[in-house]
């Protein structure tokens, strides 16, 4: 997956969490460093952002609080929660609330990290996929229902 750059947000309130993500992952994908939710939800939406990965532990609101915020906007973006806390209650409501693909514990593990983005990315380009062959299947029945009604009248 190389040659397409997946475009990776980060969202975290320790600027020193955010450079290491760059610096670790600027070279696999296009990453958009963001150290509040409403920093955030501006690179949302001036830019095609397929997975979002984002610490619990924020100002005013949870990693989760913005996940369930970016379901309502941005279904499509597959999330993940990244927190220095292991705790299962976390868990639990990242899953309930903000429907997370994965959850990882800090510190990171880079292969891991990398790992689980490019699988993110492969969700998300089979529900593109998906979306838009079901689009296109929808179009084609309009179509063959149009000329089955015009035999019939005919």
């Amino acid at each position: 997956m190389e040659a397409l750059k997946i475009n990776v947000l980060y969202l975290d309130d320790e600027q020193q969490n955010l450079q290491s993500f760059n610096a670790a992952f600027r070279k696999h994908f296009n990453v958009f460093i963001a150290s509040s939710t409403a920093e955030a939800e501006e690179i949302l939406e001036e830019n095609e952002i397929h997975v979002a990965i984002s610490d619990h532990k924020m100002p005013g609101a949870t990693g989760v609080d913005f996940f369930e915020s970016l379901i309502e906007k941005n279904p499509d973006v597959i999330r993940i929660l990244v927190t220095a806390y292991t705790d299962l209650d976390i868990v639990i409501e990242a899953i309930n609330r903000g429907q997370v693909y994965r959850y990882f514990t800090k510190p990171w593990e880079r292969d891991e990290i990398l790992g689980t983005v490019y699988g993110a990315f492969k969700i998300y380009k089979d529900r593109q996929d998906a979306a838009r062959l079901s689009e296109q299947l929808k179009e084609t029945n309009e179509q063959l229902e149009f000329m089955l009604r015009q035999r019939l009248i005919s």
